[in-house]
């Protein structure tokens, strides 16, 4: 679904993705509530989600529908990588978030890779978000991480530092000697036990555990 107060962005997105054979785009969305009662209406996989909207905007929509059940993945669209927006929408649960000067093949290749439950976050930005999300650590807030952390096994703990410094599926593949499908079945688990529906809010809770 393309979720955009543009017109003019919404067809332009639509052209692009019509042409590639992986991607249907079932539905479009002028703002996060039009965007919201489309999910809950109908079968939507992937949100392509601008921030700056009117009625309910791009943070406050990721958030409701990160919330629902069998929740679609959420990318962020924006004109700025610095936008500070981008911080509190990957922690109301969006899985990445690609600039709207993003060239066509690369937009198809990020849906693609999100789908596959790869990152859409350089370790570097990782880093920068979780300095940012977690400026103003709390004891309570240290007390749940450390809470949530416990719950994983050591093999899982050692997933979740990978994907806490930013690791793709195949780069911990490699350096935990696992195949593929094993380093995702731990993901998985870990996103279900550390409540996180994306890979910043896991190394969130690793960083306020004082895991990473």
């Amino acid at each position: 679904m393309l979720t955009d107060d543009d017109p003019l962005v919404r067809a332009g997105l639509a052209l692009i993705l019509g042409g590639a054979k992986t991607i249907e785009v079932v539905a479009e969305a002028a703002n996060g509530r039009e965007a919201l009662a489309a999910v809950r209406e109908q079968s939507v996989d992937l949100v392509l989600m601008d921030l700056r909207m009117p009625v309910m905007d791009g943070i406050e929509a990721t958030r409701a529908i990160s919330a629902e059940p069998r929740a679609p993945k959420v990318l962020v669209l924006t004109t700025f990588d610095a936008d500070d927006h981008i911080v509190r929408a990957l922690a109301a649960g969006a899985a990445g978030f690609l600039l709207k000067d993003t060239p066509p093949p690369r937009i198809v290749k990020a849906i693609e890779a999100v789908m596959a439950g790869e990152p859409m976050l350089s370790p570097a930005v990782t880093q920068n978000l979780i300095r940012q999300v977690t400026a103003d650590s709390t004891d309570h807030r240290r007390t749940d991480a450390e809470r949530l952390v416990a719950t994983l096994t050591e093999r899982e703990l050692d997933v979740a530092r990978a994907v806490g410094h930013g690791r793709s599926n195949a780069e911990i593949a490699g350096e935990l000697f696992m195949s593929l499908a094993t380093v995702k079945a731990h993901i998985s688990r870990i996103f279900a036990k550390l409540d996180a529906t994306n890979r910043v809010q896991v190394a969130i809770t690793m960083h306020d555990a004082g895991r990473l």
